[in-house]
C-alpha cells in the first residue's frame, strides 16, 4: 500500500485513521492478540497528524546532532555550564527544582570514584575540606584526571564493550593471552588519545599506513570474541559466527544498533535490511584465521607486543649483534693470512668436516660402528626417558641397529649404511618433539638434518616417532598419529599427526627427486610461527610443499614410543637404500648452516678451490673449522659473542606477550548473503557497503576496515558521537540520557534530554577551536559533566522527587547507586593497606572457592594456580578473568562474563552480596588489615578507632547513634571472644597477610569484625 493512502490522504481516506478507529476487532490495530490499545488521546493526535499532512522523518538517531542554543532558563544562578541550562530548562517545564549540592566529603567521594574507581584517602578529604579557593573542585577534578588510576578505572567498562577475557570461551575455555591489549587501553585512556583515534586504532590500525606495533596490537579489541576449540565443531560454521561477533560488537559499541536482528532478514524496526548486513560483515571476513581454534594460547593471526621498554631492549640486542658482527668480521679479516696457511696444511682425502653442534640434541653418523652422541636438552621431553623412583616395571632402551646387520657404503661424510627394507636403528624414548596441548603451548622448535639415497620412489620411513603399524594407508602413508619424515612416490613427506584427517600436519615436496643418488633433506620446525610451521630444504635448496592436512591444533607427543631410523608406520614402511649422518637440533639453525650441513665436499676439497669459486656452504664450512681448530682467542671470542647475543635475542623475543589481533589475507575471501543467517546457506555475492539509512562513505577512504573505521569516526556520523557521551552519562549517572545504551533505534528509549545530548555529541566531535578545546578530548567531556550543576546535586530523595522521577532521569537529584563490582572490591583492598597499585602485566588470581574449577571446568583444566603475594591485592581490573566459571566476589555483583559485549549497566540487590562481603577471605583479609590501621592510627579509645574506620571507608565521620551502635557490636565482639579465644586465632589466620606488630589478640579480632561490619553498610558499597 502506498504511503499517501495510509498517512497522507486525509482523515477520511487514510488507511492508518480507519485502521486505528475501526470497531472490527479484525481490522483494529493494534491487534486484539497484543493486548495493546490506543487511549482516545493517543487516536486523537495520529488522526490529527494525519489531518496536518502526516509530515514525518527519519528516526532522530539517524539524523546528524545539531548544537542548539542554550534554553532560557528563570533560576540563572543555577548553572555552572552548559550542560545546566538543558537540566534545568526541563526540570522547571517539569514544575521541579534541582537539589542543593552535596558536602564536600560526598563529592570528593563521587568524583574519586568515578574519575579513578578508588575512594579518596583521609587527606585528600581534608586537603578538599580545607581548601578555601573559588577553584577547590576543579581542582580535584585536574588531579584524579591526571592520575594513572583514572586509565584504569575507564578500562574496566571498555573491557565489558569489548568482551575482553583471559580465555576462549565456550565448553573447553582455555587460555588466551589478550592483557597486552588490555594494557594499551589503559595506557590510551591515561594519555588521554582522541576517541576518533582511538575507535580508528581498534577497528584498523593495522590498515594504517606503516602501522606501528601499538596500532596493530590496538585491533586485539577485534579478536577478543570466544572462539571454540571443541574437536567436533564445523570450522567455517564458527568463523562465521566470528565475523558476526564483529559486526554486532561495532555496531553495538560505536553505534548502539541493534544490526544482529538483519542477520537473518531484514530489521524489523531499524531500516537495516537482510542485504545491508552481510555488505556490513564483509569488511570483517578477510582475517586468516580457522574457525578451530587452539585448545589452549593464542590462535592466529597473532604478534608479538612488546611494551615500551621490551621494545627497547629489542633495539638494544640488534646493535648489539651488529656490533658483534663487525667484530667478527674484523677479527676475521685479521686472521685471513692465517686461515690461508690453515688451509694449505689440510692433507689431501682426509675426508675431515665440520658441522654446527650448538643444541645439537642426536647425532648418529650412520656408519658401520654407529654410537649415537646424545647430548641434553633443557627441555626434560626431549631427553632420553629413565627410570622414575620406584618404578619397578621400568625396562631400559637397547639401543642400535635391529632385524639384521648394517652393510656400510660409500656417503657424502665418509661412510653410510645400507638399509634393506627390514633393518633400522632404535634410538630409544627419545626426542619427544610436540606442539600444542589442552594446557600448554610448547613452543617447540626442532630440525632434523639427514643425508638419504633413496633405492625406489617409495623408499619408506626416514625417521619417526610413531608406532611401528599401521591398520590403513593412505596414498602409500601409514594412517597413524606421531611424527616422522618419509620418502614415497618420490617426494619427501612430513607428518606431525595426532589424529589422522582431522588432527595434524602433514605435508610432501612438491618436486621429485631422482633416486639412487645423495641427497641431503633438512626439516626445520617452528610451532612459534602461525602459519609456516614447517620448511623442507632438500640439497640445500628451500622447497614448495603441498600441503595435504592443515588443521593442526594439538600434538603432545609419544614419551613412550622409540625413535627410529628406518622405521616406522609398519613393516612395509621399513626403508629401502642408504642413510648417512643424522643430526637433530633443538633449534632453527641459521640459513649459513642449512647451507654448511647440504655441503658433501669435505675440507681439503673446499680448501683446493680458490675463494671465489665456493658456495657459501663451503666457505661457512672452512671458515668455521678453521676458527675452532685454529682460530686465535679474540676471533673465537667474537665468535661465541655473536652467536650468544643471537641466542638471548631468541629467548627474548620468545618471552615477549603475545596478542591475537587483525590481519587482511592478500587475497580478500568473497562475501554472501547468508540465507537465515546460516553459514551453509550463502545466497548472492555481496560487497562491502554500508547501510543506506547512514551517510554515505566519503570519497577518497578505502572501502575496507580502514574505511569503515574512519566513516565511523567522522564528526558527521549521527551515532557515534552520541552513543559515546550516552556510555559516558550512564557511567556518571547511572543511567543514560537514553536509558537503552545498547540501542538507539526505535526499539529504544527516546532520550531524557535530546537536545542536551546532541549539544554534547557535537561539542565532543568538533570541539571548539577557538577556545582551544580539542575535538574528541574524552577528558574534557567527563571535566564538563562533573564540574556542572547538576553532578554535584545531593543524591538526597524526598517523597515527591520518589514518586514523580524513581530512576532520577529528570536529573532533579545526584546519581546514587551501588558501586560495579570491582568498586567494591578495590575499595576494600584500598581502606585495609593491601591494594597493590602497579599498571599492567599478565593477569592475576587472586583469592576464589577451592575446587571451584574442579567441580564446573573442562577436564584437565581443572587447576586454579592461585597467586601468592602481590598478585592477591592487585585491582580487580587485572583479575584473570575466566567466562565460563567467573570469580564469584565479581559474578555476585554483575560482573559482565563478557561472552558478549555488554555496554549496559546490570544492577541487583541480593542477600548474596552481603554473604560476600562478610565471608569471602578477600573481604574478611580486608577487615584484619583494616582492624590493623583501626588500631595503630585511629587514636587509642574504641569510639576513636572506630569513628575513624567508618570515615575512611565512607568519607564521612558517623553520626552519634551509627557510632553507638558499632561500639555495641564492637563489645559483644569482645566479648564472645574473650570467652571463646581460639575462633579469634582461626579469623586472624584467614588469608595471606599479616598484621605486622604487637596486637592484642583478642581486640584484633573484635575489630576486625566491626571494619567487616563497616565494609558491609550499604553506604560503603554505594556511590552517592
Amino acid at each position: 500500500m502506498a504511503a499517501g493512502q495510509s498517512f497522507q490522504a486525509g482523515p477520511d481516506e487514510s488507511e492508518l485513521v480507519k485502521r486505528i478507529t475501526s470497531e472490527d476487532e479484525l481490522m483494529r490495530m493494534p491487534p486484539v492478540s497484543s493486548t495493546h490499545r490506543l487511549t482516545r488521546d493517543e487516536i486523537g493526535l495520529l488522526v490529527e497528524w494525519v489531518r496536518q499532512g502526516a509530515q514525518w522523518q527519519k528516526h532522530w538517531s539517524f539524523i546528524p546532532p545539531q548544537k542548539g542554543h542554550l534554553p532560557a532558563v528563570r533560576l540563572n544562578e543555577w548553572p555552572k555550564n552548559e550542560i545546566d541550562a538543558f537540566i534545568l530548562a526541563r526540570l522547571e517545564s517539569e514544575g521541579l527544582q534541582p537539589s542543593p549540592e552535596a558536602d564536600r566529603a560526598t563529592l570528593i567521594r563521587r568524583l574519586s570514584f568515578d574519575l579513578t574507581g578508588l575512594p579518596p584517602t583521609l587527606k585528600e578529604i581534608d586537603d578538599f575540606q580545607s581548601d578555601k579557593s573559588a577553584n577547590a573542585y576543579e581542582k580535584v577534578v585536574d588531579r584524579l584526571l591526571a592520575s594513572t588510576r583514572f586509565g584504569e578505572r575507564m578500562a574496566f567498562r571498555w573491557l565489558d564493550a569489548a568482551r575482553y577475557a583471559d580465555t576462549n570461551g565456550y565448553q573447553i575455555d582455555g587460555d588466551r593471552y589478550m592483557w597486552r591489549w588490555r594494557d594499551w587501553v589503559i595506557e590510551s585512556f591515561n594519555q588521554n588519545k582522541p576517541y576518533d583515534k582511538f575507535v580508528v586504532d581498534q577497528l584498523a590500525g593495522d590498515l594504517m599506513p606503516g602501522a606501528t606495533i601499538e596500532q596493530r596490537l590496538a585491533t586485539a579489541f577485534n579478536r577478543n570474541h570466544r572462539i571454540n576449540a571443541e574437536g567436533g565443531i564445523v570450522p567455517e560454521e564458527y568463523r562465521t559466527e566470528y565475523v558476526i561477533d564483529r559486526v554486532d560488537t561495532t555496531a553495538t559499541v560505536f553505534m548502539g544498533l541493534t544490526v544482529g536482528c538483519a542477520r537473518c532478514h531484514s530489521h524489523k524496526y531499524d531500516p537495516i535490511t537482510h542485504q545491508e548486513y552481510y555488505r556490513l560483515s564483509a569488511y570483517f571476513n578477510n582475517i586468516a584465521e580457522d574457525g578451530r581454534a587452539f585448545d589452549w594460547g593464542n590462535s592466529p593471526p597473532e604478534m608479538a607486543a612488546p611494551d615500551a621498554a621490551q621494545q627497547r631492549r629489542l633495539s638494544e640486542l640488534d646493535v648489539d649483534i651488529a656490533a658483534a658482527r663487525q667484530l667478527f668480521a674484523q677479527e676475521l679479516a685479521a686472521s685471513a693470512d692465517k686461515q690461508r696457511r690453515w688451509e694449505k696444511s689440510l692433507k689431501p682425502d682426509s675426508n675431515r668436516h665440520w658441522s654446527p653442534e650448538e643444541d645439537q640434541l642426536i647425532h648418529l653418523s650412520l656408519d658401520q660402528s654407529s654410537k649415537p652422541e646424545i647430548k641434553r636438552s633443557d627441555k626434560s621431553r626431549h631427553n632420553r626417558v629413565e627410570k622414575k623412583k620406584d618404578d619397578k616395571n621400568f625396562k631400559p632402551d637397547v639401543i642400535g641397529f635391529k632385524d639384521g646387520e648394517p652393510q656400510p657404503v660409500p656417503a657424502p661424510t665418509g661412510q653410510g649404511t645400507k638399509f634393506d627394507g627390514k633393518l633400522y636403528f632404535d634410538l630409544g624414548r627419545i626426542g619427544d618433539f610436540r606442539y600444542k596441548s589442552t594446557s600448554e603451548d610448547f613452543k617447540e622448535r626442532f630440525a632434523i638434518s639427514i643425508w638419504i639415497n633413496p633405492e625406489s620412489g617409495n623408499a619408506g620411513s626416514i625417521i619417526t616417532k610413531m608406532p611401528d603399524k599401521a591398520d590403513e594407508h593412505e596414498a602409500g602413508m601409514p594412517r597413524t598419529g606421531g611424527w616422522g619424515l618419509f620418502f614415497m612416490d618420490g617426494k619427501v613427506h612430513f607428518n606431525m599427526v595426532r589424529e589422522w584427517g582431522y588432527d595434524g600436519y602433514r605435508a610432501e615436496t612438491e618436486n621429485s627427486l631422482p633416486v639412487n643418488q645423495w641427497h641431503h633433506v633438512m626439516l626445520l620446525f617452528d610451532g612459534t610461527q602461525p602459519y609456516n610451521r614447517v620448511n623442507l630444504y632438500v640439497d640445500g635448496l628451500r622447497q614448495t610443499l603441498k600441503i595435504n592436512q592443515g588443521n593442526f591444533h594439538l600434538y603432545w607427543g609419544l614419551p613412550g614410543t622409540p625413535l627410529r631410523i628406518g622405521a616406522g608406520g609398519g613393516a612395509d614402511m621399513r626403508f629401502k637404500g642408504a642413510m648417512n649422518d643424522l643430526r637433530i637440533y633443538t633449534r632453527i639453525p641459521e640459513d649459513d648452516e642449512i647451507a654448511v650441513l647440504a655441503c658433501r665436499e669435505p675440507l681439503d676439497k673446499i680448501a683446493g678451490k680458490d675463494a671465489p669459486e665456493r658456495s657459501m656452504g663451503e666457505a661457512v664450512k672452512l671458515r668455521n673449522a678453521f676458527i675452532e681448530a685454529e682460530g686465535s682467542k679474540e676471533l673465537k671470542q667474537s665468535n661465541q659473542r655473536l652467536r650468544d647475543l643471537r641466542s638471548e635475542k631468541q629467548r627474548f623475543e620468545d618471552s615477549l606477550p603475545m596478542v591475537m589481533i587483525m590481519q587482511e589475507m592478500p587475497d580478500p575471501r568473497p562475501a554472501y548473503l547468508l540465507k537465515r543467517g546460516s553459514y551453509d546457506a550463502p545466497a548472492e555475492k555481496v560487497e562491502r557497503g554500508v547501510p543506506a539509512i547512514l551517510p554515505a562513505m566519503p570519497p577518497g577512504l578505502p572501502n575496507n576496515r580502514l574505511g569503515l573505521a574512519v566513516w565511523l569516526a567522522g564528526p558527521e556520523h549521527p551515532l557515534t558521537s552520541r552513543v559515546a557521551v550516552n556510555r559516558i552519562w550512564q557511567m556518571l549517572f547511572g543511567t543514560g540520557l537514553v536509558k537503552t545504551t545498547d540501542d538507539f533505534g526505535s526499539q529504544g528509549e527516546l532520550p531524557s534530554h535530546p537536545e542536551l545530548l546532541d549539544w554534547l555529541a557535537v561539542d565532543f566531535s568538533r570541539g571548539a577551536p577557538g577556545k582551544g578545546e580539542a575535538a574528541w578530548d574524552l577528558k574534557r567531556l567527563i571535566k564538563k559533566i562533573v564540574t556542572s550543576a547538576a553532578y554535584r546535586q545531593s543524591s538526597k530523595i524526598s517523597t515527591q522527587l520518589l514518586q514523580r522521577d524513581p530512576e532520577n532521569r529528570l536529573v532533579a537529584r545526584g546519581p546514587r547507586f551501588r558501586l560495579p563490582a570491582e568498586m567494591i572490591r578495590d575499595q576494600a583492598l584500598s581502606v585495609a593497606g593491601l591494594l597493590v597499585e602497579k599498571i599492567g602485566g599478565p593477569s592475576v588470581k587472586p583469592y576464589q572457592p577451592e575446587g571451584l574449577y574442579k567441580d564446573m571446568a573442562f577436564g584437565g583444566l581443572t587447576g586454579y594456580d592461585r597467586d601468592k603475594g602481590e598478585g592477591l591485592w592487585r585491582r580487580s581490573l587485572y583479575t584473570f578473568w575466566k567466562r565460563t566459571i567467573l570469580s564469584p566476589n565479581m559474578a555476585v555483583f554483575d560482573a559482565s562474563a563478557r561472552e558478549f559485549c555488554t555496554v549496559r549497566d546490570t544492577r541487583t540487590n541480593t542477600p548474596l552480596q552481603s554473604l560476600n562481603l562478610m565471608n569471602d577471605v578477600t573481604y574478611i583479609e580486608a577487615a584484619r588489615m583494616l582492624a590493623g590501621r583501626m588500631i595503630n592510627e585511629g587514636g587509642e579509645k574504641p569510639a576513636q578507632r572506630i569513628a575513624w574506620a567508618f570515615r575512611t571507608v565512607t568519607s564521612r565521620p558517623p553520626s552519634e547513634k551509627e557510632l553507638q551502635v558499632l561500639l555495641r557490636n564492637f563489645d559483644k565482639q569482645l566479648a564472645s571472644y574473650n570467652a571463646t579465644q581460639k575462633e579469634s586465632e582461626k579469623l586472624l589466620l584467614i588469608g595471606e597477610k599479616r598484621n605486622q606488630g604487637k596486637f592484642n589478640r583478642i581486640e584484633l579480632a573484635a575489630y576486625a569484625l566491626t571494619a567487616s561490619l563497616i565494609l558491609n553498610l550499604d553506604e560503603a558499597v554505594t556511590k552517592q
